[in-house]
C-alpha cells in the first residue's frame, strides 16, 4: 500500500446515522449534499495540492459518502488497514460536530500513535474546547491552513518544537498550548484546486468512491471554485460574514484570488469536465475592475462550461451585458432572503437592495442569454413571522408572472444551526434569537435528537421551533403548487413533492408524541424508522431542481485519459 503522509477524513454529520432514527427534515434540500452532509470542503483539495506539490502524499476518504452509498461499509475495518503518518479531520461546518469526533475516536483507538489534526471554521471557533477531547491532538486554526499544516507535519516528522508553528492549538502533557494566530494571507494565489491531483489519487489507491464529492455528483457534476475567503457582507446569521471572520480568522477584510489564478483553475477543470463551474463568492466584492478582468480572461479562454455567478448585491446592468458578450453559457444566483425590505435591511444592511432593483437585474438577465436564474429565500430570519414567510411566497408568484421558465424560486429553513461567530450567535438577544446550544458539546448532543425541530439550535422572538417547522411545510407546499402552475416543474415531480410534504408533515406531528428520551426506545418509535429516513431528503422541493441540465456526456474521456497516461509515465520515470 502506498505511503500516506496525511489521511484526510470527511465524516458524516452523525456517525451512526445508519442505525439511528433521525428525521433531519428539509435542512439540506437546497444544497448538493444530503442530510448526512457528505460533501467535503474545498479545503481538502487545496491542502492536497499544497502538500503534494511539496513532496508529501495525501489521501482523501469521504467516509460520509462511503457510508451513505453502502449500508454495509465497515468504517473501523476500512480504517484499520490504513496507517498514515497523520490524520486530518474537517470540522468546518458545525453539523459535523458529532461525526467528526466519533471518527477521530475510532481512529485513535485503531492507531493510538497517529496524531489527529482538526481544522475548519468550527474547529477554529471551538478550538479551546475541541483540543480537550482525548481523541484530538492538534487544531490548525483559520480558513487558510495549508502552510501551518505543512509546517506541523514537518515538525512532527523531525521531532522539532511546535512552539513556532502559527495558528496551532496543541497539548503538551495535557496542558493546552495556543500559538499566535500569525498566518493571515494577503491573497489566495498560494493555493490551487488541481483536479489532476484527484485523478492521481484515485489511480494511486485504486479507490474512486472515496473522492466522490457528494451523492448524485455523477448526474450533477458541478464543480465549485473559490474566488474569495472571508466576506465584506454583514449577514447576521452567517459564519462567513465580516463580523464572524473577525472573530474566527482575526481578519476584518476578505482576501481574493487573482484573475489569472482563478481562470487557470477553471481551465484545468474544463479539461476533464463539461459540467457547470460555480464561482463561490460575488466577483464584485473586490471591485468592478477586478470582476471585469476576470470576465475578459474568461472570454479569452473560450470555456464552454456553464459558469454560475452569485451576486450578494445587485450588479450593474452593464456588467451583465459584459458577461453575456464574453461567455457562451452563464447563469446567476440571487439570495434576497426575504421579500420584506425591513427584514432584508436588518439581516444585512451592507447588501441592502430593493425589490425593484432586483427585478430590473432579473429582467436584464432574461433579455440576454442567461440560461438560468435561481432566487433563494430563507425561513428563520429576524422579525420574520409565519405571515411574512407566506407573503414571500406571494412575491415568488409575482416573480414567476413577470419572467419565464428560466427563473425559479426556492425557500428553506435556516438550519440546522445559526453559525458560531455570526452576530446572531454572539448576541442572540439583541437580534431576537434564543439559542439552545452554545458549546461544541451541546451542538454535538443536539445532532442526535430524533427530529429536525429538536436539532435546530435556535428559535426567534417571532417564531418558535414549532412555528418554524409549520412555516417551512406551509411555504414549501404553496411554492410547489406555484411551480406547477407556472411550469417551473413537471407534473409528476410536483405531485411527488406535494405528496412528500403531506406525509412529512404528518410524520412530524407523530414524532411530537415522542418528547422524552425513554420514548425513543419504545416499539412505537422503532416502527417509524423507515418513514423517518424516507422524509429527510427532497421534502420541500425535489433536490434535482438544483441540477443543471446534463450534457450527453458530462465528462471528457480523452482529457481524463491524458491525465492517466501522464500519471503512469511519471511513475515509470521514477
Amino acid at each position: 500500500m502506498p505511503k500516506i503522509d496525511l489521511l484526510l477524513l470527511h465524516a458524516p454529520s452523525v456517525y451512526d446515522f445508519r442505525e439511528k432514527s433521525i428525521m433531519y427534515g428539509p435542512v439540506s434540500d437546497l444544497i448538493p449534499s444530503s442530510p448526512v452532509f457528505e460533501m467535503y470542503p474545498l479545503g481538502f483539495l487545496t491542502i492536497t495540492d499544497y502538500l503534494e506539490s511539496r513532496g508529501l502524499k495525501v489521501r482523501i476518504v469521504n467516509l460520509a459518502f462511503r457510508m451513505m452509498n453502502d449500508r454495509n461499509f465497515d468504517v473501523p475495518a476500512f480504517l484499520a488497514k490504513i496507517k498514515p503518518k497523520a490524520v486530518g479531520i474537517d470540522l468546518h461546518w458545525l453539523p459535523h460536530a458529532h461525526g467528526s469526533l466519533e471518527i477521530a475516536k475510532i481512529m485513535k483507538e485503531l492507531h493510538p500513535e497517529v496524531p489527529i489534526i482538526f481544522g475548519g471554521l468550527s474547529s477554529t471557533y471551538f478550538h479551546e474546547e475541541l483540543i480537550r477531547y482525548p481523541q484530538v491532538d492538534y487544531v490548525v486554526r483559520g480558513d487558510s491552513a495549508e502552510p501551518p499544516l505543512y509546517k506541523l507535519l514537518q515538525h512532527l516528522d523531525s521531532g522539532q518544537s511546535l512552539k513556532e508553528i502559527p495558528n496551532l492549538c496543541w497539548k503538551d502533557d495535557d496542558e493546552v498550548k495556543i500559538n499566535p494566530f500569525a498566518f493571515i494571507p494577503k491573497d489566495l494565489d498560494y493555493v490551487n484546486l488541481n483536479p489532476k491531483r484527484m485523478i492521481k489519487m484515485v489511480l494511486r489507491h485504486r479507490d474512486l468512491e472515496s473522492v466522490i464529492p457528494f451523492g448524485g455528483w455523477w448526474k450533477n457534476p458541478i464543480t465549485a471554485v473559490f474566488t474569495i475567503k472571508g466576506c465584506d457582507q454583514g449577514c447576521i446569521t452567517c459564519g462567513a460574514s465580516q463580523e464572524a471572520c473577525g472573530i474566527i480568522n482575526t481578519r476584518q477584510h476578505a482576501v481574493f484570488r487573482s484573475p489569472e489564478s482563478l481562470i487557470k483553475n477553471m481551465e484545468d477543470i474544463s479539461k476533464f469536465s463539461r459540467g457547470p463551474i460555480f464561482l463561490v463568492g460575488d466577483l464584485l466584492q473586490n471591485g468592478l475592475e477586478h470582476a471585469q478582468e476576470i470576465i475578459a480572461l474568461l472570454k479569452q479562454s473560450g470555456l464552454e462550461n456553464q459558469i454560475v455567478f452569485e451576486f450578494f448585491r445587485m450588479p450593474p446592468k452593464g456588467f451583465l451585458k459584459l458577461i453575456d458578450s464574453s461567455i457562451k453559457n452563464w447563469s446567476i444566483e440571487l439570495s434576497p432572503e426575504s421579500h420584506d425590505l425591513n427584514i432584508r435591511k436588518v439581516q444585512d444592511a451592507k447588501a441592502y437592495f430593493t425589490n425593484e432593483e432586483m427585478e430590473e437585474v432579473i429582467q436584464e438577465a432574461l433579455s440576454l442569454n442567461c440560461h438560468r436564474i435561481d432566487v433563494f429565500f430563507m425561513i428563520g430570519l429576524i422579525k420574520q413571522s409565519h405571515q411574512s414567510v407566506m407573503d414571500t411566497i406571494d412575491y415568488c408568484e409575482h416573480l414567476f408572472q413577470s419572467s419565464d421558465t428560466r427563473l425559479s424560486c426556492f425557500i428553506s429553513p435556516m438550519g440546522p444551526f445559526i453559525d458560531p461567530g455570526s452576530s446572531g450567535f454572539e448576541n442572540p438577544k439583541r437580534f431576537g434569537y434564543t439559542l439552545f446550544a452554545k458549546t461544541l458539546e451541546e451542538h454535538r448532543q443536539l445532532l442526535v435528537k430524533h427530529s429536525w425541530k429538536h436539532i435546530l439550535n435556535y428559535e426567534t422572538k417571532w417564531m418558535t421551533r414549532d412555528d418554524l417547522v409549520r412555516a417551512t411545510y406551509d411555504a414549501g407546499e404553496t411554492l410547489n403548487n406555484l411551480k406547477l402552475k407556472y411550469g417551473r416543474i413537471n407534473k409528476s415531480r410536483g405531485e411527488e413533492v406535494a405528496s412528500r410534504i403531506v406525509k412529512a408533515r404528518a410524520l412530524n406531528e407523530r414524532l411530537n408524541g415522542f418528547e422524552e428520551e425513554n420514548d425513543l426506545d419504545s416499539e412505537d418509535f422503532k416502527k417509524l424508522r423507515g418513514e423517518i429516513r424516507e422524509f429527510s431528503v427532497s421534502t420541500v422541493c425535489d433536490k434535482t431542481e438544483l441540477f443543471w441540465k446534463p450534457k450527453l456526456m458530462n465528462y471528457k474521456p480523452l482529457g481524463i485519459l491524458k491525465m492517466v497516461v501522464a500519471h503512469f509515465m511519471n511513475m515509470k520515470d521514477r
